[in-house]
């Protein structure tokens, strides 16, 4: 009987922790689709509720609600279902994007979108709904339904309900939806998170555009409003800024657009998308999609040649906000201490000039990449290649490129034998140059997943297959640049990082322990360095 219980607290213990396939997570079956973060003040964890994919989905009901949890963005413990979908007659037979809040009264709400199955002439495709719980967990589905023919906006359209809250206690809910030929974000409010009132349309979209998971909150004295813009030409992650709520509404009044920043509000590439954010009163952090692509194939981009599938691989990044109010996305404290070993490079040091490349070891599965390049003037053209293939010798290459107004940008291009270069679609956006040209760069690898960042200014994310197991070359394409600081890391489950974990490795006979960012090695009982010097 012992032995019986001791196998079912492990089997459960598995299943909520789940097994870590690496930072950015992906389950085990299937993919992420659009994730609603929420940080739990009570639990002192973020929960992460996401759309599952399965692929191939079932025919009428799909996309159940499952939940992860992490506290250091590299350990994800899975909860597994906890909103199932409706049968195929129900309002929700299909769930879609929604919010998570916890209320004045401690209840939990779960607005979400209702997706009907094959809908009658009198029925609308998409509802808002709600699901409640005393723990964020478990959750009542309730009788609740926000349908769009009450106030006439689309009944195939009417979604991804976003709810917050402002200081004054009121409550409030965007809706992504139309009306009277104009896609728009619809209205309400309540006092209770629970009985809303309309309040007729909050922002009419810009032009053609439809913005998909609306996300609002505010860092200091800025109001922010981040979206996912559906449109083939975009399908990027973007955001809108005010001093006000209210003022948000005017970034888009008249289709006269009020950008926040010099790039139009992108926040990352087109291989990131469906962002949300959650606060743990500290940080800010962003969720987001990078979509598979069909065949492997690295190319397959745009529509012309196949969009990239709806879900991915969850990656996770961490909102800066700059002195004037502005965003970008930049790593995460806990994901760049996880890598705590150094692959050997042959240097650490190069000066390249236009056609000059340096090679350097293999990727591991998991990696973090980071070195300085101080560029000899705003011209100059570098970058990294990654993922030679062996059959035919062509390679992709991530390119700082130098563009006008003192701005570059990230592109995207395959290179080698009969190549097809510049990859469109895949490309980031426009930032600012250093004034001092001197450039910080930090890259994470998992798996097919690559994630660069630059100065804190810029983010781009892509996927890019057969990275395993191949060497990386920085290059230089004109002008002149030095590089420093090359490193490569990895994880090395071997270091430990606290006097508990050493004492439970006391037994054995040498192990790696991590003191003030230096590797010590511990032998017999005595400490050295990574170079074999007794300390």
């Amino acid at each position: 009987m012992k032995s019986l219980l001791l196998t079912f607290h492990l089997c459960c213990l598995a299943l909520l922790v789940g097994a870590q396939n690496g930072y950015y997570y992906q389950p085990a079956q299937g993919w992420c689709g659009d994730p609603m973060p929420f940080y739990d003040e009570s639990a002192g964890e973020f929960r992460v509720y996401y759309l599952q994919e399965y692929r191939p989905n079932d025919w009428a009901t799909y996309h159940p609600v499952h939940m992860i949890s992490t506290t250091d963005f590299v350990n994800y413990g899975e909860s597994g279902v906890v909103l199932p979908t409706g049968n195929r007659w129900a309002q929700d037979a299909a769930i879609g994007t929604g919010s998570v809040i916890k209320a004045h009264t401690g209840t939990y709400y779960f607005y979400y979108t209702g997706n009907k199955y094959q809908p009658s002439e009198s029925e609308c495709s998409q509802v808002v709904m709600c699901a409640t719980s005393t723990d964020g967990i478990n959750w009542t589905k309730t009788s609740f339904r926000l349908a769009p023919d009450t106030w006439y906006y689309y009944r195939d359209d009417f979604r991804d309900p976003e709810v917050f809250r402002t200081e004054d206690g009121v409550y409030h809910m965007l809706i992504a939806t139309g009306k009277d030929d104009r896609n728009v974000l619809a209205h309400f409010t309540s006092s209770d998170c629970y009985n809303w009132t309309h309040k007729g349309v909050f922002m009419n979209m810009l032009w053609d555009r439809f913005y998909e998971c609306p996300n609002v909150f505010k860092i200091g004295d800025w109001w922010y409003l981040v979206y996912s813009e559906l449109h083939r030409e975009i399908r990027r992650v973007q955001y809108f800024k005010a001093t006000t709520f209210a003022g948000l509404a005017a970034c888009t009044a008249n289709d006269n657009p009020v950008w926040p920043d010099n790039h139009e509000g992108y926040l990352d590439s087109r291989g990131f998308y469906a962002g949300k954010t959650a606060s743990d009163g500290t940080n800010r952090y962003m969720w987001g999609w990078c979509p598979t692509r069909r065949e492997d194939n690295n190319t397959a981009v745009n529509n012309d040649n196949g969009e990239p599938d709806w879900a991915g691989t969850l990656v996770a990044h961490r909102l800066i906000q700059h002195a004037d109010g502005s965003l970008s996305l930049g790593e995460i404290e806990g994901v760049r201490n996880w890598f705590n070993d150094d692959v050997e490079v042959s240097t650490t040091s190069a000066s390249l000039v236009a056609g000059g490349s340096l090679a350097l070891p293999s990727l591991s599965e998991k990696t973090h990449l980071s070195f300085t390049v101080t560029a000899s003037s705003a011209q100059t053209k570098f970058g990294i290649s990654v993922g030679e293939e062996s059959w035919s010798g062509r390679y992709y290459s991530i390119i700082i490129n130098p563009e006008a107004n003192n701005r570059a940008k990230v592109n995207f291009e395959q290179e080698g034998p009969d190549a097809m270069g510049f990859i469109p679609y895949i490309d980031g956006y426009f930032f600012s140059q250093p004034a001092n040209n001197v450039y910080q760069v930090d890259i994470y690898i998992d798996r097919s997943v690559l994630v660069m960042y630059i100065n804190d200014n810029m983010c781009y994310t892509n996927r890019i297959y057969g990275l395993s197991g191949k060497p990386w070359t920085i290059r230089c394409y004109d002008g002149s640049v030095q590089i420093a600081n090359i490193r490569q890391q990895y994880h090395n489950p071997d270091i430990t990082s606290s006097i508990d974990e050493v004492v439970n490795q006391s037994q054995r006979q040498e192990y790696k322990r991590l003191e003030n960012n230096h590797i010590v090695i511990y032998r017999s009982g005595q400490r050295y360095s990574i170079t074999g010097q007794k300390l």
